[in-house]
């Protein structure tokens, strides 16, 4: 049987069995003798030479739905995979940390400030430590203090009474005269706020107001602007007293010359300054309120009628102290709101003293205004200490107590019996009025009686007030 495969040598020819070769075909592809009828088309397309397929260009196929190369697999046997787990080595604990690291920590485990495991740590440690279970309760207690809900400002009455203590267990060799107690008390309130405010704060704005023509009136300075009106002012004791008193450009002087006048005072003070007050009016302020209170206390009792002249009116020494204390209490309120600094009223004693003395100035304010027809006029012809109709103040709160004021003339005498009209204030509602800061229309929260009188001891006591 005709083997139809090719050869092992790959030429298209067969042995036929005694070592000849037999051709199948020429190169023409006319059959050869021994071919098989119907065999010639099928022997040419085996025996034909085969050509490769024309190349297309790169950019004429799509690349992306072309089948990706088979990769043949990597010789040798794959392992199956192992699902076995691995055991884990045994935890150690971890060892104790040691006390000094223990005993550091104690002041963030009393903020709540360690992690889980280092208050664990802490914890188990304050069950076997004595000394630092101790401490631990100390600092606890400590961290109690700094939550509270009491404010951290100081007392205002803090150091009267510090100063009291002290005094109680060794009297000072020369006191302060208890009617000086009070400019005493409000300048060093005064002081303290000063020393606690930045250098930038004392050219804050600060808006002095005041009642003047049946109207409030007001003056636009700075911190130290009134650091310096207090100071010329407090000036008229010293020019009383005949010490030198700090004036217009720091230079001393004994007042010579100068207004009496609080107002026209300070103006002169304002216009004979260079420049803008600064924060060096602080230290003459000071030594000079030191200095008036050093000099009455060595002087004894008789200066305290010295009169002391405000130009169109005078008032003995101990009023014109108190006043002076009135006017700093005011004016650092006037300065702690400017700065946001909180600033109290005075201790209970010294503010009735203040709103003593605006009662007692009343009826003669009250006669000037009637005199130039600023208030109605007088109802009964009354002789020098006797009676007329009064107006009972009613002060309520700190400081507070019942006034009668007369009505029809400054040198009668106010009393229940004759009062025909009555006024309900608060202390520091009263002091606002005094001072200007409230109109007399808004300060009264009770009124009942004559309505006439009402008003006219309500304007005369605004009319008290003045830069």
């Amino acid at each position: 049987m005709t083997d139809d495969s090719i050869g092992p040598d790959g030429d298209g020819h067969q042995d036929d069995g005694n070592g000849a070769h037999e051709e199948h075909g020429t190169q023409d592809g006319h059959a050869g003798h021994g071919e098989r009828p119907g065999q010639e088309g099928q022997d040419g397309l085996r025996n034909a030479r085969r050509i490769p397929a024309p190349r297309f260009a790169a950019d004429d196929l799509d690349l992306a739905m072309m089948p990706l190369p088979s990769v043949p697999p990597l010789p040798g046997p794959v392992p199956p995979p192992d699902t076995a787990p691995v055991p884990s080595p045994p935890l150690r604990p971890e060892p104790e940390p040691p006390h000094r690291v223990l005993k550091a920590l104690l002041g963030a485990w009393a903020l709540a400030a360690c992690s889980v495991e280092e208050t664990e740590a802490v914890e188990a440690h304050l069950t076997e430590c004595a000394a630092c279970a101790d401490e631990a309760l100390r600092l606890r207690d400590a961290v109690g203090l700094l939550h509270t809900d009491r404010s951290l400002d100081l007392d205002p009455t803090l150091r009267g009474r510090v100063i009291e203590a002290c005094l109680s267990r060794r009297p000072a060799a020369i006191p302060v005269p208890d009617w000086a107690s009070p400019y005493e008390a409000e300048t060093a309130r005064l002081d303290a706020l000063l020393r606690d405010i930045g250098s930038a704060e004392w050219h804050a704005p600060v808006r002095l107001k005041w009642f003047e023509s049946e109207q409030e009136t007001g003056r636009r300075t700075t911190v130290a602007g009134v650091i310096g009106h207090l100071m010329t002012v407090d000036g008229l004791i010293g020019t009383a007293l005949d010490i030198d008193v700090p004036l217009g450009d720091g230079h001393l002087g004994a007042g010579t010359g100068w207004p009496l006048s609080p107002t026209a005072r300070t103006e002169a003070y304002w216009s004979a300054n260079r420049l803008p007050p600064t924060r060096a009016v602080h230290e003459p302020w000071r030594a000079q309120s030191h200095t008036l209170i050093r000099t009455v206390s060595f002087a004894g009792r008789r200066v305290s009628e010295l009169s002391v002249s405000y130009g169109d009116f005078a008032l003995p020494m101990h009023d014109a102290l108190l006043d002076r204390a009135f006017e700093c209490w005011v004016h650092g309120g006037d300065i702690a709101d400017a700065v946001a600094y909180p600033y109290g009223t005075p201790s209970a004693p010294h503010l009735n003293r203040m709103i003593d003395l605006a009662a007692r100035l009343l009826p003669a304010t009250l006669a000037e205004r009637r005199r130039t027809g600023l208030a109605g006029p007088a109802r009964h012809l009354v002789a020098a200490g006797s009676p007329g109709r009064s107006l009972h103040l009613e002060v309520e709160g700190s400081g507070g107590g019942d006034w009668y004021v007369p009505l029809d003339s400054p040198a009668a005498l106010g009393s229940p019996a004759h009062a025909v009209a009555q006024v309900a204030l608060d202390g520091v509602e009263f002091c606002r009025l005094v001072a200007g800061h409230v109109s007399p229309e808004e300060a009264a929260a009770g009124q009942q009686g004559d309505r006439e009188a009402i008003r006219d001891v309500l304007f005369a006591a605004a009319s008290l007030s003045r830069l």
